[in-house]
């Protein structure tokens, strides 16, 4: 059996001062002063971190195997989390631009984020039942699930593959552009210009909001969902869509079939390419006549 150690209540600023810290449990400990000393736990290899404060540069860097809870990492972390492996960090605060880059298999949970290019190139991250803020959300990112978030944030989720959204509220721009194999369920996704030159993305049981959404998309799907103040949607778009409620205007959609309640504008004006999508209105008996 490893015998782990413990440090407790100490403070380090010096260059690399916990440098391939190995099983060992770091408790109510600061890491900040004058030395300004950068990498603190620098390739360390099961470690805990708990009730801890980071002010220091690239604190977290090829960490492999951690955990951090209760701890805060203000803005001046900075790149705080870089090539590190199989960590979870739970009722934690993440504050520096660019909290977690180029990671594998990190489980967040109950954490405030306040991060402008968090959770860049990495795999396997889950975030669950936290608040974040962030410019660039999970940029060329896969393998990623969220799951109770609430999100404020413009260019999120670009350049994405194999993401899962459930039960979040995603308040953001232009969302998902060049993503592939994207599931947002139970959600609600304000912004502009959503999802445009996506690949297989779909939408169940959600509310869409904000103008021009979904153009350029191909494999996209909408289950069940509501649109508010949506207009030019779909535009050049491969499209099977079930949509309750009213869209303000469709234009142009390439192929595939969307069915509303209502439609105040439907448009098929100089197209660039073929499109061929057929818009169907839903009667008032809840029978559906189409419309052209």
């Amino acid at each position: 059996m490893i015998e782990r150690e413990t440090i407790t209540g100490k403070q380090f600023d010096e260059e690399r001062a916990l440098y391939h810290l190995q099983h060992a449990d770091v408790e109510n400990c600061v890491f900040a002063g004058p030395a300004d000393g950068e990498s603190v736990l620098k390739e360390s290899r099961d470690v805990s971190l708990r009730d801890c404060r980071f002010s220091l540069r690239y604190p977290l860097w090829h960490v492999k195997g951690f955990t951090m809870a209760h701890s805060e990492m203000d803005e001046k972390t900075r790149a705080a989390i870089w090539y590190a492996e199989d960590g979870s960090i739970t009722e934690s605060r993440l504050g520096g631009i660019k909290a977690v880059r180029e990671c594998a298999r990190i489980y967040l949970e109950h954490c405030r984020i306040e991060s402008q290019e968090f959770g860049w190139k990495s795999q396997e991250i889950t975030l669950a039942d936290s608040e974040i803020i962030s410019e660039y959300l999970f940029l060329d990112s896969r393998d990623v699930k969220l799951k109770g978030v609430k999100m404020q944030g413009k260019y999120s989720f670009q350049y994405m593959e194999n993401l899962e959204i459930d039960h979040c509220n995603l308040d953001t721009k232009d969302a998902f552009w060049h993503s592939k194999n994207v599931t947002v369920r139970d959600s609600i996704v304000k912004g502009e210009y959503l999802g445009w030159f996506s690949d297989g993305l779909t939408l169940v049981n959600c509310k869409i909001i904000g103008t021009q959404p979904l153009c350029y998309c191909k494999n996209l799907k909408l289950v069940n969902c509501t649109m508010k103040d949506t207009d030019l949607s779909f535009e050049y778009s491969d499209v099977e869509a079930d949509i309750h409620g009213h869209v303000i205007s469709i234009k142009n959609p390439k192929s595939g079939v969307i069915t509303a309640d209502s439609v105040g504008e439907i448009i098929r004006e100089d197209p660039v390419m073929e499109c061929t999508g057929e818009i169907i209105i839903r009667g008032e008996s809840g029978e559906e006549s189409e419309s052209v």
